[in-house]
């Protein structure tokens, strides 16, 4: 029986990652191993540590993942992409080019019988000010048209540039493992607590698939319902991988 697989948080391209032409590749061999027993891939943000699309620009690199993207769509995978805070701007190149399924906000898709509530996660129960404040500036079209004005050496620099710095803030200088929080509990953790909002509502929801937060996380929230963070693919290498029903989360 085919598998669907989920992923999230590569930031492929980040300045502030050592080895990362080797990171790109480890991703590809992941994709070529599981080619042969995927169905479908689900993508959840945070691909690129910075991606913008101008009208006739796209950022270079990435070759080697786009084209074993554009592989797995030819062979008849369903591809999906959910845009998290670091790849937003990605407008229908990977469409185009790569015939991947873009999903620009949180979605429920039902999988043989599952529904699964997935998104990359940022701004899903986090009343922080200033982190809503700049989301509204990135998702803002003016600002996005603004920013189409500069040059793309200029805005691709300082694209990079923004997402390195917000990186090593949450790095360890020495071995850029990742300090980001470690799970909060279920009283504290954001994507936990809209989670268990959310499905009061919507019960129908039998997963919930979130990237972002760079921690490795299965939970029950009731008897039925599931939370799943998928990691990271930094230093965790993390995938989840839904079959005959039960879905796992393993490390590559």
């Amino acid at each position: 029986m085919k598998k669907t697989y989920f992923i999230s948080d590569a930031h492929l391209g980040s300045r502030a990652i050592p080895n990362s032409r080797e990171q790109e590749k480890h991703l590809c061999r992941f994709l070529d191993e599981i080619k042969t027993q995927a169905e479908s891939i689900y993508i959840l943000g945070d691909l690129f540590d910075f991606w913008f699309e101008y009208k006739n620009v796209v950022p270079k690199g990435y070759t080697r993942l786009l084209g074993k993207l554009s592989e797995l769509t030819d062979m008849g995978i369903a591809v999906h992409f959910f845009t998290g805070n670091h790849d937003i701007w990605c407008k229908d190149y990977l469409t185009k080019e790569c015939g991947i399924i873009m999903h620009y906000s949180p979605e429920t898709i039902n999988i043989k019988g599952k529904n699964f509530f997935m998104a990359h996660g940022d701004g899903l129960g986090d009343e922080s000010k200033s982190f809503r404040l700049l989301r509204s500036i990135f998702h803002n079209r003016l600002c996005q048209w603004a920013f189409r004005w500069l040059h793309p050496d200029i805005g691709m620099a300082f694209g990079l540039e923004w997402a390195k710095h917000s990186r090593l803030k949450h790095t360890s200088s020495e071995d850029f493992q990742c300090s980001d929080p470690p799970y909060m509990g279920e009283d504290k953790e954001h994507l936990v607590l809209f989670a268990k909002k959310y499905l009061k509502e919507h019960p129908e929801v039998d997963y919930f698939i979130f990237g972002h937060r760079h921690i490795e996380l299965d939970l029950m929230l009731t008897r039925q319902n599931r939370l799943l963070i998928l990691g990271d693919w930094i230093t965790q290498f993390t995938y989840a991988e839904f079959s005959d029903g039960e879905i796992t989360l393993n490390n590559f």
